[in-house]
């Protein structure tokens, strides 16, 4: 599961204020809800584009700190894809979590990656518990 952080200044609920809506736009009808770190997550167990198994996205909620953003997708192998006949669908799930994924944080896919490399930057600088 990964969780994505908004942009400097905005809020998730400010962004997305029906996460419930937002998450079926995207991936199709949610069906049911898996907790992770205290917070109920949307799960959609047959999403709309067939190269995704599984989606679980949504709020997870730190209290006093920002909410985050969190995703974790399933998706099928390459060659089951490709033997289904499903190439487009391919390109096209690319650009549908990145698109997901700018519209509720704010940030492109150039930002994410640039915050993903800080991050693991600031914990290999942080002492190893010895």
């Amino acid at each position: 599961m990964r969780e994505y952080k908004m942009r400097r200044g905005e809020h998730l609920e400010d962004r997305v204020p029906d996460m419930e809506a937002f998450v079926e736009e995207y991936f199709g009808p949610v069906t049911d809800t898996e907790e992770h770190n205290g917070s109920d997550l949307l799960v959609v167990d047959d999403p709309d584009n067939p190269v995704f198994e599984r989606v679980v996205a949504g709020t997870v909620d730190y209290g006093s700190k920002k909410d985050k953003l969190a995703l974790h997708i399933d998706e099928k192998p390459a060659e089951q894809v490709i033997s289904e006949g499903h190439v487009d669908a391919a390109e096209d799930a690319v650009s549908v979590k990145n698109d997901f994924l700018e519209e509720a944080t704010g940030r492109d896919a150039k930002a994410r990656r640039d915050s993903l490399k800080r991050s693991v930057e600031d914990d290999a600088d942080a002492p190893d518990n010895v």
